[in-house]
């Protein structure tokens, strides 16, 4: 696919996708969330790329949420099947097994905030807006934020943000475990670089897993949960790269590792 509204780039199996509307604050009407569908898949298939972050143009925005122009002339099926249909683009990031940075360098609001929870981690400049204020225009999330959101951050956080449709800056979303981490805005795209670089060096199999591990467990009961785990690390004595880790740590030097 030729992207209008998206920059892809790769450098040395790390991709960047940056949503490119600065215009429109990288507002996500749908042909953003067409591309972002394809890129997300390029990620997941591509066995040359690693992981991934993703950002937005400009100083402004991350991204600031849907676009209205789109929402304002949606019926109910079409409300629906846009709801759906950005839910699983966001579950395929999610789950896919590859590391998604989100780097927030500016407004995230709305569905720009619920593709940022998506993400595995978030690293917010200073200037970061988060918020989710679709009760200020009579709708609610729809790419499944409001249950992101409160396993993220807890249930009566979440209900703050969700029901009063207000901003935290950068900080408070750190505080409350929305945000991993905070940097100045012009160090933010080579923190969240460094930072995945550093993911990415572990073991593939293991980061994949490690990834599926958290997503499901955290909908089971710790005894389920803790089977999954136990089932997993049994699966990964069979890899090579458990074997490579383990010789690499017995014989002092830095593993090589091949997903395998």
């Amino acid at each position: 696919m030729t992207y209008q509204t998206l920059l892809f780039e790769t450098r040395d199996a790390v991709a960047i996708i940056t949503v490119n509307r600065p215009d429109k604050m990288n507002a996500l009407n749908d042909q953003v969330v067409e591309e972002l569908r394809d890129a997300i898949e390029r990620v997941a298939t591509d066995a040359t790329i690693r992981g991934a972050i993703i950002t937005g143009a400009g100083a402004k925005a991350f991204i600031a949420g849907a676009d209205i122009g789109d929402l304002a002339k949606q019926g109910s099926f079409d409300g629906k099947a846009r709801s759906l249909r950005g839910q699983r683009i966001l579950r395929r990031m999610e789950t896919c097994g590859k590391p998604f940075i989100a780097a927030v360098n500016g407004f995230a609001l709305g569905g720009g905030c619920e593709l940022a929870m998506a993400c595995h981690l978030r690293i917010a400049s200073a200037n970061a807006r988060f918020g989710q204020p679709e009760v200020k225009l009579g709708i609610i999330t729809g790419y499944a934020g409001s249950q992101r959101l409160p396993r993220l951050v807890g249930k009566g956080r979440a209900l703050q943000l969700l029901l009063s449709g207000e901003m935290i800056d950068a900080q408070e979303a750190y505080r409350i475990g929305l945000a991993n981490r905070v940097v100045p805005a012009d160090q933010l795209l080579a923190e969240a670089e460094k930072t995945l670089r550093g993911i990415i060096a572990n073991a593939p199999l293991s980061l994949a897993l490690t990834i599926e591990v958290v997503d499901r467990g955290l909908d089971m009961t710790l005894e389920d949960a803790s089977l999954l785990e136990a089932n997993l690390f049994g699966l990964l004595a069979s890899s090579l790269d458990m074997k490579e880790g383990l010789t690499a740590f017995l014989e002092k030097r830095p593993p090589e590792f091949t997903g395998q």
